[in-house]
């Protein structure tokens, strides 16, 4: 962990920025949760924020009734800031990438605060 600036973590993932950044992956962040890995600038967390907000909204509704593994069931697509990669998810695992994401954009959003201020 010494190649990189850890952001924000959960149980589910982590969010961290290289670094040694290579050219064109300025101000971009890793964001890695299952086996998955995103490099997202600012701009495609807040997008990706509001996806995940949208599949956990309509995803509610549509969790099988009396399945007992409705919980755990990957039958939700989250979509992404590349519109051609969506990820089925689980309930569950929707809420843990909400607070991964939600977690980076305030911690991201602090250190801008404090650095605007001088403070940081």
């Amino acid at each position: 962990m010494n190649d990189i600036h850890p952001i924000y973590q959960n149980d589910f993932g982590i969010a961290f920025k290289w670094k040694k950044e290579k050219p064109g992956q300025s101000n971009k962040v890793q964001v890695i949760f299952r086996d998955i890995g995103l490099l997202l600038t600012y701009g495609e967390l807040r997008h990706f924020s509001k996806c995940i907000a949208d599949t956990i909204k309509n995803g509610k509704g549509n969790l099988c009734g009396d399945c007992k593994t409705k919980e755990s069931c990957r039958s939700l697509l989250l979509n992404t800031p590349a519109h051609q990669i969506t990820f089925a998810v689980s309930y569950q695992e929707a809420i843990e990438v909400r607070d991964l994401i939600s977690g980076t954009l305030f911690k991201l959003e602090l250190d801008s605060f404090f650095g605007e201020l001088g403070i940081g």
